[in-house]
Order: structure tokens, then C-alpha cells, then sequence
């Protein structure tokens, strides 16, 4: 029978890394006697991270002593202190090919269910002074598991680990890390984990997502339609607004462009005299015209890319498009659709009306949109028109700062912004998708107000121009502008980070694109900085790359994972 090796406890704490602080409590150390254990943890023990390891699903980490010979003998390491892996329970048998989500066990006068394998984290890395080991912890296939606690009591190291359930589906702790982290994602396999009721919430949106990605009609159609950069002719360019011009590309060489998805967009690429590195920029297609041409609507502002555009595109001028990208588009089910603009938010959301108003005549929607006033309402006539041959369709038009001469009931329906009670007294339901673009902060209030509604997060579906939210779990950090990184300039390629606006050299001395991006404080997203966990995928938009190590699973095609790599080339990234 297996049993409690140790019991092993630590609190938070402030630990050097890479010349930040990181807050972990991966540090723990064996207790003699009796603890008690707790819904949310051990006497003894926190959490530094909830969001990735604490909550009642993760009270309890476990890890196998047989584990421990084995990466002492992988590693060349002396014998390991118990507690080095981060865990709770140092235990003796129930090894993670045994152990099956949902099993049940009693340890002492305690009770637990398994409920998901061990979080891919850094921090891991961090304690054993190998930044790989999240990596081998999955190719492996021994990444321990955490128990969820059934009924609160006392243990202590020399306690039996009694089974008194099973799970259902027999679905064992490595066959479903291997499920989410390793390549094959087949249909039923993803099904029959779902079908597992004590595995943890996380997990379970995982492969929800996963599942819903696989059946996406056309999933494998709507890759990018070509890799790096195409030569585009300018058109056209037409005066939309006050500050905003439509820009209208076609291909250099007559041939008609791929349609995109409504809601995708692409980054121009802008090429500068004197020596200056090219300005690349993201922009939302608001039409697709003719089967054959791109349309851009970009507002004048501050930024380099729109000032070059107004000032120096026009008719029969050349740039660089790259293909379409389809993170943000639009769901062809036949459930009610909400559109929520502000500004030139409408840019995607006119390009999904533009589609449903063509071939989804009786879909309901809801289109809603708030401007400062009718000189800046940018497709009035448009959006108008387009609803108009949709009989299920209802519109609401705000402006914040009306003039004398716009025309209430004509142009506009409310003086004022839009918000929440304003969407629920057009009638808009609760059960449809909703699709939000405008500035931040316009998005961040709807997007927790539609929440507090009741409205869920699959159907709330949100688009940031610019930089997207960093995730750097255990660090707090200052939020800063975009810069080159300190120190002398870099001799190796060039690197763009495209929605930052910001290109540099590559310089050796950052060991991945990821270090490179943290160095000049582009927002990241990362969680295992060692090719598993994804967190850090986003769109390789021109370029090549080595990855060192490679990846437990590829990233998607024209993606990267800028944790492990390096550029090969120069490289356009969309961060």
C-alpha cells in the first residue's frame, strides 16, 4: 500500500530571478508530526499564485519518491531534499500512470480526490535550478498531481494511502497532461476527459476550447493565406470622418485576394527612406470589396503608422500586407449577435455586419455604437444601410458631445456614452454573442458589467487595438512604454514588435525572444518559459526561427512560442 513519505509546508516569499523578485512558495520543508489538513490547504502552507495553484481543486500538491531517483539519476544530481518539487506529500507508490482523475483516497482521518496534474510553472525550474524542468516534467511523463480535500483531517508522514473510489473514465494523471501538452488532441479523447467530473475548471476549459477549435468548420482553411509580407497597390483612399481614411489595397500583381474572415486584420508594413527601419502596424478589415480588394479604415492619432498613412499613402502608392489573422471573428451559429463600438472600434464589427447582412438576412442583431458627435461618426450610412436589409436588427446610435447642428432622432438616438443599461433597454438578451471593440477602457467596464449581467464568457468576445494584457505570474511589475533594451545596440537581426510599434537588433546575450520582449517591457504573456504551457504563443508574422529547446508540441502554422526561440532571420512578431 502507498504511503505519506513526508508532509512538506512553506509560505510566500520575495526570491531573486533574473534580476527581478519573483513571490513563490515552490519552497517547502518537511514537518514532524500531525498537520492538519484544510479545504484551501495545509497548516502551515499558502500560496503565492492562486490563480495557477491555489483554490480548493489545488489544496494539496503531490509528487512520488520514485520520481525523485529518477530525476536524480536524469539529472546526475546528488540526493534531493524532500519538498524540492514544490509539493505537499512526498509520497511512496501511486505512480502518475496509476493514479486516475477522480480516484479517492483517505490519508490519516483525511479524504481527497485527485483533480489534475501538477501546474506547468516556471517556478519549478526555479527550484531545481533547471530551467527545462517543466518541459521534462511533461515529456516524461511525470508530472505528479494535486488532490482536491474531500473531508478535513489530521496526517502525518508514515500515514497509509488508503483508495476508497474511483474516477470515472479511468483516465490516468500522465495520459491527461500528455492529452493537454503533448500533440494528439483527437475528438473523443478530448470528449471522454470532459466527461470527468472532478477534474479541475481549468482543465476542463482547456479542452473545451481545444474541442471547440477542432470543430470549427474549416478550422485548417482559415491558416494564414501566405507567410510574411505581399506587395499590395493603394486603390484607393477616401475621407470617411473628420480624423479617419479608408484605405483600399489590392494586390501588385492583379490577382484577387483571399476573402477574410469578418473580424480579422492584417499589419502593414511601411517602408521608410533615410535609412529608417519600417513601421509596421495592425489594422481591422472593414470590407472586403469586389471578391478581390482589402479595406483599412485607420484614424489619425499621435502614432507614427496612422501619420504616415494620412500623410504619405494614397492612390496608386505601394505597401506590405501580411495575411489576414482570425482571433477575433465572427461565430456562424444562429444565436443573436450584439454589436458594441465606440470610435473606430466599428471598424471589425462593420465588417461582421457586412457578412451576416449578405448572407444571414434572418439573424437577429443588436448594433449599438457610441461618437463624439456626427463629424466623427465614421459609417453612418453604411451601418445604416446594411441594417436596413436586416429585418431582425435594431441600432442604437449615442453620441457624447452633440452639436447644435446634429440631428437627434436622425443622426443620433442619445446624447451620452454606451453602457450596460443602455444594451439591456434596447432588449438585447443575455444568451447571444457579444462583440466589443472601442478603447480600453470602454471595453474593460462593458466587459465586467455583461458579466455581471449573467452574460458567460464564451459569448463575450472582446478586440484591443494595441498590446494585449501581460501574464507574468509572480511578478508585479510597473507598466512602462515600449523601448530598446538598455545597454549597447545589438548586431543580429532585426526584431518588430508590431502592435508595440517598436523594432531592434537582436543581440545573443538574451537567451529567447521572450527575454528580448521582456527587456524592452513589451506586454507577454508566459507561464513555463520552456515550450509547454503556449501562454506565450502569438502570430509570426514574417521571418524564421530556432528553437532551443524545441517544443513539446509545435505552435500553430505562421505562429511562434517566443519562450524557446530565437530569431533566424528578421522577424515580425505580433506583440
Amino acid at each position: 500500500m502507498a504511503s505519506v513519505v513526508s508532509v512538506n509546508v512553506g509560505l510566500p516569499r520575495d526570491v531573486p530571478w533574473q534580476g527581478k523578485v519573483v513571490r513563490t512558495a515552490v519552497f517547502k520543508q518537511p514537518v514532524s508530526g500531525r498537520v492538519m489538513v484544510h479545504t484551501l490547504n495545509i497548516d502551515g502552507d499558502g500560496q503565492a499564485d492562486k490563480a495557477g495553484h491555489g483554490g480548493p481543486n489545488r489544496a494539496v500538491m503531490v509528487y512520488q519518491i520514485q520520481s525523485y531517483r529518477y530525476w536524480e539519476a536524469f539529472l546526475k544530481r546528488p540526493p534531493l531534499e524532500l519538498g524540492q518539487f514544490g509539493e505537499n506529500l512526498t509520497i511512496d507508490g501511486l505512480p502518475d500512470a496509476e493514479v486516475f482523475i477522480g480516484d479517492r483516497y483517505r490519508i490519516g482521518n483525511a479524504e481527497f480526490e485527485v483533480t489534475q496534474p501538477r501546474v506547468t510553472c516556471y517556478r519549478v525550474g526555479l527550484r531545481m535550478n533547471h530551467p527545462q524542468m517543466p518541459s521534462l516534467l511533461v515529456s516524461h511523463h511525470r508530472p505528479g498531481f494535486y488532490f482536491r480535500v474531500l473531508k478535513e483531517g489530521d496526517i502525518g508522514a508514515g500515514d497509509l494511502i488508503e483508495k476508497i473510489g474511483e474516477g470515472p473514465e479511468r483516465f490516468s494523471v500522465a495520459d491527461i497532461d500528455a492529452l493537454l501538452y503533448l500533440p494528439g488532441h483527437d475528438v473523443p479523447t478530448l470528449e471522454r476527459a470532459l466527461r470527468i467530473p472532478a477534474l479541475s475548471q481549468g482543465w476542463q476549459s482547456s479542452f473545451e476550447d481545444m474541442l471547440a477549435a477542432s470543430r470549427k468548420p474549416g478550422a485548417a482553411a482559415h491558416r494564414p493565406a501566405w507567410a510574411g509580407f505581399r506587395r499590395m497597390r493603394v486603390r484607393s483612399v477616401l475621407p470617411e470622418s473628420r480624423q479617419v481614411r479608408s484605405f483600399v489595397f489590392e494586390s501588385a500583381d492583379g490577382s484577387s485576394l483571399p476573402p477574410p474572415l469578418p473580424g480579422q486584420f492584417v499589419v502593414v508594413r511601411l517602408k521608410r527612406e533615410g535609412g529608417l527601419p519600417p513601421l509596421l502596424r495592425n489594422y481591422s478589415i472593414s470590407a472586403y470589396l469586389d471578391n478581390k480588394a482589402y479595406r483599412i479604415s485607420v484614424k489619425r492619432d499621435a502614432g507614427e503608422g496612422s501619420q504616415y498613412l494620412h500623410d504619405h499613402v494614397d492612390a496608386g502608392s505601394f505597401v506590405e500586407l501580411s495575411a489576414p489573422r482570425w482571433e477575433f471573428t465572427l461565430d456562424d451559429d444562429a444565436l443573436p449577435v450584439v454589436f458594441l463600438s465606440a470610435g473606430i472600434g466599428i471598424t471589425p464589427l462593420l465588417a461582421m455586419l457586412r457578412s451576416i447582412a449578405a448572407t444571414s438576412t434572418r439573424r437577429a442583431v443588436w448594433w449599438a455604437h457610441g461618437a463624439r458627435d456626427g463629424v466623427d461618426h465614421t459609417f453612418r450610412d453604411e451601418a445604416h444601410t446594411l441594417l436596413a436589409h436586416l429585418p431582425q436588427s435594431r441600432s442604437l446610435v449615442l453620441y457624447s458631445r452633440p452639436t447644435e447642428t446634429d440631428a437627434l432622432g436622425l443622426q443620433y438616438d442619445q446624447p451620452g456614452r454606451l453602457t450596460i443599461a443602455a444594451v439591456q433597454a434596447m432588449g438585447a438578451p443575455k444568451d447571444a454573442h457579444f462583440y466589443l471593440c472601442g478603447p480600453k477602457a470602454f471595453m474593460d467596464q462593458l466587459q465586467a458589467d455583461l458579466k455581471a449581467w449573467g452574460v458567460t464568457d464564451p459569448h463575450i468576445h472582446v478586440e484591443a487595438f494595441g498590446s494585449g494584457p501581460a501574464l507574468t505570474p509572480g511578478l508585479s511589475l510597473p507598466i512602462r512604454p515600449v523601448h530598446p533594451p538598455e545597454g549597447e545596440v545589438g548586431a543580429g537581426p532585426l526584431v518588430t514588435f508590431s502592435r508595440s510599434g517598436l523594432t531592434v537588433p537582436w543581440d545573443a546575450r538574451f537567451g529567447s525572444l521572450l527575454e528580448l520582449a521582456e527587456a524592452c517591457d513589451v506586454p507577454v504573456r508566459w507561464s513555463c518559459r520552456s515550450g509547454v504551457c503556449h501562454n506565450c504563443e502569438c502570430a509570426l508574422l514574417d521571418g524564421n526561427l530556432s528553437y532551443e529547446p524545441n517544443p513539446l508540441e509545435p505552435p500553430g502554422e505562421g505562429d511562434a512560442l517566443i519562450c524557446c526561440s530565437v530569431p533566424g532571420s528578421a522577424v515580425s512578431l505580433d506583440l
